[in-house]
């Protein structure tokens, strides 16, 4: 995949985070219209998101990283890769033009009555922590780490 050019103030602002309290669908379910509805709701959590970072702006070519992180209310039937296409296909011409940019994935879930820390939180994911379940934290991010920088 070739860099993409990238005007600073035309471009969405990364990292775009947000959350959906609600649980995920699998891309497995025989319930068709289901699985539109929960796309659908990913696009308009994803839309409102993206409007509130910048008025106007145009989506690029860049490549991407996408954490996907579930906490499910009890302990999640099914499988927790199962919950990712909908939820990046939901976001295709709203965060990105092409789930093709997405370069890594990162999808976990978190059960209630399992121990877990974070190293450090952005406020959206405290949040996400804090609230309810269940709620879906989803971030996509243009910061490719891992690179080699060579």
């Amino acid at each position: 995949m070739s860099e993409a050019i990238v005007e600073p103030d035309l471009s969405l602002p990364f990292p775009v985070e947000f959350l959906i309290q609600d649980t995920p669908l699998s891309h497995q379910s025989k319930n068709a219209n289901a699985k539109e509805r929960w796309k659908r709701k990913v696009g308009e959590v994803a839309t409102a998101r993206v409007d509130a970072l910048r008025d106007f702006f145009f989506l690029d070519n860049r490549a991407l990283a996408a954490t996907i992180f579930y906490f499910p209310s009890a302990a999640m039937d099914g499988d927790v890769d199962n919950i990712v296409k909908l939820i990046v296909d939901g976001m295709i011409s709203i965060v990105y033009p092409d789930d093709r940019l997405l370069e890594r994935i990162t999808v976990q879930k978190f059960e209630p009555g399992i121990a877990t820390t974070f190293r450090s939180l952005t406020p959206v994911l405290r949040q996400a922590t804090e609230m309810e379940r269940p709620v879906v934290y989803i971030r996509i991010d243009d910061d490719l780490w891992w690179r080699d920088p060579t």
